[in-house]
C-alpha cells in the first residue's frame, strides 16, 4: 500500500498531494533498483530520462513500470529547439519526434520540452522563442496522435542564453496558448517559479487554460555551486515555501503528480535508497 495519497476521490482536494520521484533525482539507481526502491516505499510515480530509458530498452521500461504498478508521470527531456541552421533545426525536430514516441511508449502522456539557449553568436531572444513557436507547430499535431502532450518548462534566467530562453511561466503560456491546451501545457517547478511575484497570477491562468501539465519539486539553496545546473536543493534545505505553491496550483485545477526533481552531487554521492527515503520523507515534512 502506499505511503502517500493516490488519485483523488470525487469531491476530494487535488492531486498534488501525489508524491512522485523523479529519476535523476536518484540517478545513482538502475531503473530496476529504482523500481523496487519505489515499491518498497510505497512511491507510486516516477517521472522518467531519455538516457537511461534507452539504455534500458522503452518496451523493456514500459514493462518493468507496469508490473510494478508504477505510474510514469512524465518524460524528460525533449526541446532545445532554438537553432537557426536548417540541419540543426533538422535534426533538434527528429529528436524531439523521438522523444514523442519515447514518451509515448513507456506510458506517459507528458513530455517535458526545455526550450534551449541562444545559438553561439546569437543574441535575439525575441527571435529564438519565435523559433521555438515554429518547431512546436510541427511537433504538437505529432505528439497529439500519439496521446502525448508537450509541457514547456520555464527555466530561471541564469540559464537563459544556454539552456532556456524561456524563463518565466508567463512566456511559456504565450507560447502554449497558440496551440490547443490538450497539445502544449506548460511545467510548474518552484526551483525556477519561486522568485517571480507574477508566478501565482500565471499559475491561476494556466489552470484556467487546463495548461498545467506537471508540477514539480527542488529547493532552492545558496550559494550556488560552480556552473549552477547542480544547484537543485533537497526539500527543507532552502527558501522555497512548498506549501504555498501546492495549494496555488491545486487551486489552479491541478490533479496531477508532484516531481521532485533534484540535481545534487551530495545526494548522488549517497546510497541511492536512503536517498529516496529521505526525499519521500521531506516531501511529507514540507509539502503535505
Amino acid at each position: 500500500m502506499s505511503a502517500f495519497p493516490e488519485a483523488p476521490e470525487a469531491g476530494e482536494p487535488a492531486g498534488a498531494d501525489r508524491f512522485s520521484i523523479n529519476q535523476e533525482t536518484v540517478r545513482q539507481l538502475s531503473l530496476p533498483e529504482l523500481v523496487k526502491a519505489c515499491a518498497e516505499l510505497g512511491v507510486g510515480g516516477v517521472g522518467l530520462w531519455r538516457a537511461p530509458v534507452r539504455k534500458y530498452g522503452v518496451e523493456a521500461t514500459a514493462r518493468l513500470v507496469r508490473d510494478a504498478g508504477l505510474t510514469v508521470t512524465s518524460l524528460c527531456r525533449g526541446g532545445f529547439l532554438t537553432a537557426a541552421d536548417p540541419a540543426a533545426r533538422r535534426t533538434a525536430l527528429d529528436d524531439n519526434r523521438a522523444a514523442v514516441d519515447e514518451a509515448a511508449g513507456v506510458g506517459t502522456d507528458t513530455l517535458v520540452l526545455v526550450s534551449g539557449g541562444l545559438p553561439e553568436g546569437d543574441r535575439d531572444l525575441y527571435g529564438a522563442r519565435e523559433r521555438i513557436a515554429d518547431a512546436l507547430a510541427e511537433l504538437a499535431p505529432y505528439a497529439a496522435e500519439r496521446g502525448v502532450r508537450l509541457a514547456i518548462e520555464p527555466l530561471h534566467p541564469m540559464f537563459a542564453s544556454d539552456r532556456c530562453v524561456v524563463s518565466t511561466l508567463g512566456q511559456a503560456l504565450d507560447l502554449a496558448e497558440r496551440f490547443p491546451a490538450e497539445q502544449v501545457g506548460v511545467v510548474v517547478d518552484t526551483y525556477h517559479v519561486w522568485w517571480d511575484d507574477r508566478a501565482p497570477a500565471q499559475i491561476d491562468r494556466a489552470g484556467e487554460g487546463g495548461r498545467i501539465a506537471a508540477f514539480q519539486l527542488a529547493d532552492w539553496c545558496t550559494p550556488l555551486p560552480a556552473g549552477v545546473l547542480l544547484g537543485r536543493g533537497q526539500l527543507g534545505d532552502g527558501s522555497i515555501d512548498f506549501r504555498f505553491w501546492r495549494d496555488r496550483v491545486a487551486a489552479a485545477g491541478y490533479t496531477g503528480w508532484t516531481e521532485v526533481e533534484i540535481f545534487n552531487e551530495a545526494l548522488w554521492d549517497r546510497d541511492g535508497h536512503e536517498a529516496l527515503a529521505e526525499t519521500a520523507e521531506r516531501f511529507r515534512a514540507h509539502v503535505l
